[in-house]
């Protein structure tokens, strides 16, 4: 028995580190499946001398070893109850790349996005294209041979794999790679581990009658994606065991194994050139879903490089998530199914051709209602919506979820139309809608059932239907793993699958590598049961959870917890683009992913004992690091808006254990600022002076580095009392009340003079009424009660004086656009709340309609020659939209302006002020927005929409940025 004494004496030994608090196995109890497997420990090895050691612990103490990359695999590969070893944060390097034989090496951690943006300029790229591109892993992709929508023209992960550098579970080194018959025979009668390995495989796998077994029972050859055991079928198919004059390659066996038969350390990869530049694609829209699946076969007789189907459940989904809403644009009416099919060429002459010869196929079978046009961007558009598919699936309000059990089967393409059609009489037959999407060109469709895996009735029909598809795969002689893995979930099918002999020589073949059981137990070879240790008890009482703020719509917040499914989108890289998860970019640290953190509360909300069930230190840990960017709102497919499970965890949090100091006076921030104003010189002076600020910071835990912001000699309602009714238009286009809020009024004076007076001189009549101030420093300190009744009085002020004639408006947009967000679930009267929400736009929103509405053009501004560049609110960039600004921007004929591909700032409010958080608070500033500010020339304008942006770019660069309203403002004709 393994105790905490000698995991502690481990620790030593290791480079790396292991972790074994109760906060780091729950977070790594689940993958993206429907397990959860509490592990002994995790591991982050630094080298391949941490691993070996690994591996000796493992065998001294008969504990497994799991190891993960991304942790988004959906057969519950990366859970187990040993030591998870988790290579992503370490071994992810890219060792070095071959132009001339188009080849790359790496080590298992690095992400597949991120390596073909490495290959670029090579012209080169990595062919399997998974869904979780953006953060899925090579060490992953192998481990699952994974393919993905490319794989129709570049084939799956086993075709490209050339050599893989491994550790054996004896501790040795062994370099996988093609070799003759010669060199195999060689390797066989050599006296250590390997030698036994090619030894046994030979044995095994020499007779005919085997040969002609494996012939009979795996899938049928032309079905690529075939994931089922090990591939001994590919290993047969060389000059070994044949007259075949293939080489034989280990690689082929240990790709999909799911690292069951050795420690993978390094990978090199056979790399494909960049596909053709011209494209485009056809969306073809159906009816039914069997006039879909008829449709495939003849579509793929015209060398598609993509053919993904989505059908209306998945469709249906993306209608509530903000990020891809924009995607649907393409969408007509209400298909039941859609395919994206893809054509490729090197000339526009070509690809014209390609298309008219498609349309056609698709007019003569009579199948599709509609056939849209796709090109340049509005592809990838597409694409980003059927990759957000998966997470999407999270979004099904309630217990019942699309289930992860059947969606891998493949067939051949000539079978796929009527296998489809058996397996809706089966669904049928079950009561059951099935969701189908994905990879219809290969033959694979994910098929997913609707089930409460809470109740043992929906466990009981989850191994029913399974039986019953395997059946039906085993009958077209599919696969039943088709890209996603064995992993838990299917593993128990292997020996029905493929056959009992054929399966006696899979566990042979493990037996030979791993004698001990030490590498992923349970997955492959002597399975764990599909129905066992889910990621729910079932048959829970469902515990009561009371929230201040409203989450009913997910019906409460366990449940808008449990929406993760585990798919990992918060894990992609800063070069990926977005925003989520900041703090993760940062540290590369699991428990600060939006993924961690909804696992954590879900953990701890259905586990705990404790009364308060918030009051849990992990929790307080796990949520320590969120900057509320509310990047997650938009991005996670699920959206599992972390912002808004922070502020009511704080606020339970701080029921019994109090507030601090320091948060109170972050809260309250708008009042000392009221006081400091008073004497604005005065208070000033003592923000600048160092002694005195110093002594300031000291006491309030605020970094030493940080400016802190100084206060506006005037606040904006000061000046509104004075100056608001003049120049208002005599017969204004349109009336518009502004939101003054606390961040504008007392530190950005300015900034709001710049916008009544630009909105008045444009021909708009601005008002402004007494209001309080939004509410947005108590949000994000989990002061809710505050935040509850200035959402109540806000609302009850404007219900009555906003509508589309007279919106409201506003500058700051963590301010602004909590009327449209937290207000929602703190305002009492949600009618009104909805209402006035409809009404409230950010002040670029506001302006870019107006634009469209011709009120605005470029006429009204000079010919001023000016380049800017524009980073973005991460709010604005979740609940709204940074184009707006950058259309307004761009509206003065002159105005050169560019985008910075930035995430959060790193400032996030009090975040960055906070000292522990400095320096975390500069490390997410400096992945994007700092350098990209450094290489401005002096010249070029810097446009930034948020207050904290503005202190954070100051701070971090020691350049100056202006609103764009101000920048606006100051191009106006006079």
């Amino acid at each position: 028995m393994i105790n905490t004494a000698i995991l502690t004496s481990f620790c030593d030994e290791l480079e790396g580190e292991i972790k074994f608090d109760t906060l780091s196995k729950s977070l790594y109890a689940t993958d993206a499946s429907v397990y959860r497997r509490i592990p002994l420990a995790i591991a982050f090895p630094k080298s391949k001398l941490d691993i070996q050691k690994l591996i000796q612990f493992a065998n001294k103490y008969k504990v497994g070893l799991i190891p993960r990359t991304a942790g988004t695999s959906l057969a519950g590969q990366c859970v187990g109850d040993g030591i998870v070893v988790d290579v992503s944060k370490h071994f992810t390097k890219i060792i070095s790349v071959d132009v001339e034989n188009s080849t790359v090496t790496v080590q298992p951690g690095v992400i597949r996005d991120d390596l073909n943006r490495f290959l670029e300029p090579y012209r080169l790229f990595f062919g399997p294209n998974t869904s979780t591109s953006n953060r899925c892993m090579i060490g992953g992709m192998v481990g699952n041979n994974s393919s993905g929508t490319t794989s129709i023209q570049y084939g799956v992960t086993r075709d490209k794999v050339l050599t893989m550098n491994t550790i054996l579970s004896d501790g040795s080194e062994t370099i996988f790679s093609e070799i003759t018959s010669e060199l195999f025979h060689k390797k066989r009668n050599t006296e250590n581990l390997e030698g036994r390995i090619y030894q046994e495989i030979y044995k095994q796998l020499l007779p005919e009658a085997v040969q002609k077994e494996i012939k009979e029972n795996f899938p049928k050859p032309e079905i690529h994606r075939r994931n089922t055991g090990y591939a001994i079928d590919e290993l047969i198919d060389t000059q070994v065991f044949s007259d075949n004059s293939s080489n034989f390659n280990m690689c082929k066996l240990l790709a999909g194994s799911e690292g069951t038969l050795a420690f993978t350390t390094q990978i090199t990869l056979q790399l494909d050139k960049l596909p053709p530049r011209e494209s485009l694609m056809v969306a073809v829209h159906f009816s039914t879903i069997d006039d879909c699946m008829k449709a495939v076969a003849p579509v793929m007789e015209h060398q598609l490089f993509t053919c993904e189907m989505m059908d209306k459940t998945i469709l249906d989904c993306t209608k509530n998530n903000i990020e891809q809403l924009k995607n649907r644009f393409f969408i007509v009416d209400d298909p039941e199914a859609i395919l994206m099919l893809e054509l490729r060429s090197d000339s526009a002459e070509s690809l014209e051709k390609k298309k008219i010869a498609l349309l056609k196929t698709l007019e003569e079978s009579g199948l599709s209602y509609a056939n849209p046009i796709l090109l340049g961007q509005e592809i990838n558009q597409a694409l980003e919506l059927r990759k957000a598919g998966l997470g999407l699936l999270g979004n099904i309000v309630g217990d019942k979820k699309a289930v992860a059990c059947i969606e891998d089967t493949a067939v051949a393409i000539s079978d796929l139309a009527d296998y489809i059609s058996e397996f809706t009489t089966i669904m049928k037959s079950y009561d059951q809608q099935a969701v189908y999407y994905a990879h219809a060109g290969a033959g694979e469709l994910h098929l997913r059932p609707i089930l409460d895996l809470k109740k043992d009735e929906d466990v009981t029909l989850f191994k029913k239907i399974t039986d019953d598809v395997a059946e039906l795969v085993k009958k077209y002689k599919g696969s039943m793993s088709g890209e996603h893995g064995d992993g838990i979930v299917r593993a128990g099918y292997i020996p029905f699958m493929i056959g009992d002999k054929n399966y006696a020589i899979v566990k042979a073949i493990k037996e030979a590598f791993d004698p001990n059981y030490i590498f992923n137990p349970g997955k492959i070879v002597n399975a764990f049961g599909m129905t066992e240790k889910l990621r729910y008890e079932v048959g829970r009482k469902e515990p009561v959870i009371d929230t201040l703020m409203d989450f009913s719509d997910s019906l409460g917040i366990l449940r808008a917890a449990e929406k993760c499914n585990g798919s990992g989108d918060c894990r992609k890289s800063v070069e990926a683009g977005g925003t989520m998860c900041p703090s993760y970019r940062a540290t590369k640290n699991e428990k600060d992913t939006t993924r961690g953190r909804a696992n954590a509360l879900r953990e701890f909300l259905t586990t705990s004992d404790k009364n308060n069930k918030f009051n849990n230190k992990e929790l307080k840990e796990v949520f320590d690091l969120c900057l509320s960017c509310k990047g997650c709102a938009s991005e996670c497919p699920s959206n599992v808006d972390v912002a808004l499970l922070k502020s009511e965890f704080e606020y339970q949090y701080q029921k019994k254990n109090g507030i601090s100091l320091r948060s109170r006076l972050f809260a309250n921030n708008n009042r000392l600022n009221e006081l400091g104003s008073i004497t604005p010189g005065i208070t000033n002076f003592f923000f600048k002076n160092a002694f005195t600020s110093g002594l300031l910071k000291s006491s309030m835990g605020i970094a030493k580095n940080r400016q802190l912001p100084l206060l506006s000699k005037q606040s904006l309602r000061r000046w509104c009392k004075k100056n608001i009714e003049k120049n208002q238009p005599a017969k204004p286009i349109k009336t518009v009340y502004l939101f003054i809020d606390e961040f504008t009024n007392h530190l950005d004076t300015q900034i709001g003079i710049d916008t009544i007076e630009f909105l008045t001189e444009l021909g708009y009549e601005v008002k402004v009424t007494n209001h309080k101030e939004s509410g947005r420093t108590f949000i994000s300190k989990g002061l809710l009660n505050q935040a509850k009744r200035l959402a109540n009085y806000n609302v009850n002020i404007f219900k009555n004086i906003i509508s589309s004639k007279t919106p409201l408006i506003g500058i700051e947009p963590s301010a602004i656009l909590s009327f449209r967000d937290e207000y929602l679930r703190l305002a009492d009267n949600k009618e009104d709340a909805k209402l006035l929400a409809h009404n409230t736009f950010l002040i670029d929103e506001f302006l870019a309609t107006e634009i469209k509405n011709g009120n605005l053009s470029a006429s009204q501004f000079t010919k001023e020659a000016k380049t800017i560049k524009l980073h973005g609110h991460c709010h604005q960039k979740a609940l709204s939209s940074i184009h707006n600004t950058f259309q307004l921007l761009n509206l003065p004929e002159n105005f050169k302006v560019t985008i910075i591909p930035s995430g959060c700032c790193g400032m996030a409010g009090s975040f960055g002020y906070e000292k522990e958080h400095y320096d975390i608070s500069l490390r997410i500033g400096e992945q994007t927005l700092f350098p990209s500010v450094r290489k401005a020339t002096g010249d070029t304008i810097i446009a930034a929409v948020g207050t904290s942006c503005r202190h954070q770019i100051k701070d971090g660069t020691g350049r100056n940025s202006s609103h764009p309203i101000s920048i606006l403002r100051a191009s106006l004709k006079v």
